[in-house]
């Protein structure tokens, strides 16, 4: 909501001596500018609305460009055949029908789709030189972008909760993780992040635009966009807040408990190959947990004058790139299973 009138004033007021006693980082300096803009704009009966935005990417490294091209599109092979393998031995192998696979099968899925939404926008933007997107395709992006991301974090508690029951209920576990449960988990975990960001990106894209449309990122994420809002922002910050906890915090604390109570169990086996091969099962899924939820949650749970653009970028390269391009290594260099299924699948295309 603006502020106008005498509240909109002294406002202002307080701002600016906070800038000239030098408390404001850039920032905030740069915010409050852009809205003083907005109001002068405004109050002149011009004002302008922007509707579409730059994404700027890796402009600053100009003689990168065709090593960034080269680099992303060879990541991104890997995460197209690594884990479109995953998705088909996990169909086609008798051995791997079960729950743990069943998962894994649907997370490979959303693997593909989650890289998808971004990857081939940055792709062609390193070979070109006009890198505008509108405002729908940018509220597309992140809407799709929000939604895989909520999606991701509710199969990797459904997978730890997999691994619970396996572990801690083993004589349980087929009576529990049945056919139905599993089929109602995977169907919970791709629908439960719709509703929730259909009201969240039209939030965010009802504020108002109307300064620089330099997106200094390489795909629409939530800070670069809120940077360059010109309108009072603190409502949407503090919903992105409560967002994360419900989207992040909350399945990685789940996650957290579900593995304390495993590595419990774990201890208390007699047999030291059963600990080594329960523990070699757990280690694969909580290295990709560790990636990705921490990464997460140090982009969109940190105070916002700590954002740096530098920082912002890499660790977006984590969660759209690193993860979903370890995923399939872990999950098959790590599980003795997939290795022989896919060995057996391999040799009979080879064959043929």
């Amino acid at each position: 909501m603006q502020l106008t009138g005498e509240a909109s004033q002294q406002k202002w007021r307080n701002n600016m001596k906070e800038i000239v006693n030098e408390k404001v980082d850039f920032y905030t300096l740069k915010s409050f500018c852009l809205q003083m803009e907005f109001i002068r704009q405004k109050e002149q009966g011009n004002l302008t609305t922007l509707v579409e935005f730059i994404l700027l990417g890796f402009a600053d490294v100009p003689g990168l460009q065709r090593f960034l091209f080269g680099v992303f599109l060879i990541i991104y092979m890997i995460i197209l055949i690594g884990n479109s393998l995953i998705i088909i031995i996990t169909k086609v192998d008798p051995s791997l029908q079960t729950p743990m696979y069943f998962f894994l099968g649907n997370f490979s899925s959303l693997e593909i789709c989650y890289v998808s939404v971004t990857v081939p926008r940055l792709l062609a933007d390193l070979c070109r030189q006009n890198r505008n997107i509108s405002f729908l395709a940018c509220a597309t992006q992140m809407y799709f972008f929000l939604v895989l991301g909520a999606t991701e974090c509710f199969f990797l508690t459904a997978m730890a909760y997999d691994r619970y029951v396996a572990i801690c209920n083993p004589l349980l576990y087929p009576l529990i993780m049945n056919t139905q449960l599993c089929i109602q988990l995977a169907a919970g975990c791709w629908i439960s992040g719709i509703p929730v960001h259909i009201g969240f990106t039209y939030l965010i894209f009802s504020l108002p635009f109307c300064g620089p449309n330099q997106l200094d990122h390489f795909f629409c994420d939530i800070p670069p966009v809120l940077k360059l809002a010109c309108g009072d922002t603190f409502m949407i910050e503090m919903l992105i807040y409560v967002v994360a906890v419900l989207v992040v915090t909350i399945p990685f604390m789940l996650i957290l408990w579900s593995y304390v109570q495993i590595i419990s169990t774990i201890l208390k086996l007699p047999s030291a190959t059963g600990q080594a091969k329960a523990f070699s099962t757990c280690s694969s899924h909580l290295m990709v947990v560790a990636l990705f939820f921490g990464s997460g949650i140090i982009t969109y749970m940190r105070p916002k004058s700590s954002h740096s653009v530098g920082v912002d970028k890499v660790l977006s390269l984590f969660y759209t790139f690193v993860t979903p391009m370890f995923n399939p290594m872990i999950y098959c260099l790590r599980n003795k299973d997939v290795m022989v299924a896919m060995r057996k699948f391999l040799s009979k295309w080879i064959v043929l």
